[in-house]
């Protein structure tokens, strides 16, 4: 398909997420649409099928499924069946269905379905992407205060000396999760950006510590090291 002809399918697929929107500030229209934005440049640069990583990217979240639930674990599956019975609904090419509907279902950390496919890949570097860098360091604070969790812990905000406990301190998340996620990327493309991004993480927190005035240490080796 054409730029202008997936232009097209784009404004469709947006009206359609808006519409499934439920209330998550971490998966709301602003993210759908960064995950869109990281898709295609990822997938231009990998040489992917854009009929499939686009609309993939659109509906990854289609089916929002609560953390605390317990169908947690099939949100992507969920939300895979619902972007094909709308695809369906719509019109959009059948040859791309069971490609999409994979990329979909692979994209979800909590899932761990293995990748088959290119398009699955930037997709799922694309999602992952927008938990590292200025963004994923906002939506870690902002959703640490919809949980009521503190910021750190104010004698050992590194962890230096104590379990990791991001439940309750925000900072400890980067530790618990968000550094490994580098490690997770499939593309070259998303690998260098995480990296990127992530950099910008770890000069957030030696400021924080230029501001605590308790030093973090980059390569302690219980929580963190700069990944490479």
């Amino acid at each position: 398909m054409t730029n202008k002809y997936l232009e097209r399918w784009q404004e469709k697929f947006q009206l359609f997420v808006i519409d499934q929107m439920v209330e998550d500030p971490a998966h709301d229209i602003a993210h759908i649409k960064r995950v869109v934005t990281s898709g295609v440049k990822l997938g231009i640069k990998e040489n992917a099928d854009l009929n499939i990583v686009i609309p993939a990217c659109w509906l990854h979240d289609c089916v929002n499924i609560p953390k605390t639930s317990e169908l947690r674990s099939q949100g992507s599956r969920l939300s895979a069946d619902r972007a094909i019975k709308y695809l369906k609904e719509v019109s959009y090419p059948a040859e791309f269905y069971d490609a999409i509907h994979h990329a979909i279902t692979a994209h979800s950390f909590t899932a761990n379905i293995e990748t088959r496919t290119l398009e699955a890949k930037v997709v799922q570097d694309a999602d992952r992407l927008d938990a590292l860098g200025a963004v994923g360091l906002s939506r870690c604070l902002m959703l640490g205060a919809t949980w009521q969790s503190k910021l750190y812990h104010f004698e050992d905000p590194f962890s230096q000396n104590r379990e990791l406990d991001d439940k309750n301190f925000c900072i400890d998340h980067f530790f618990v999760k968000l550094q490994g996620l580098v490690n997770t990327m499939k593309t070259p493309s998303g690998i260098g950006e995480a990296e990127n991004r992530w950099q910008f993480m770890v000069e957030y927190l030696e400021q924080l510590g230029h501001e605590t005035g308790i030093v973090f240490k980059q390569k302690q080796e219980k929580n963190i090291s700069l990944i490479k």
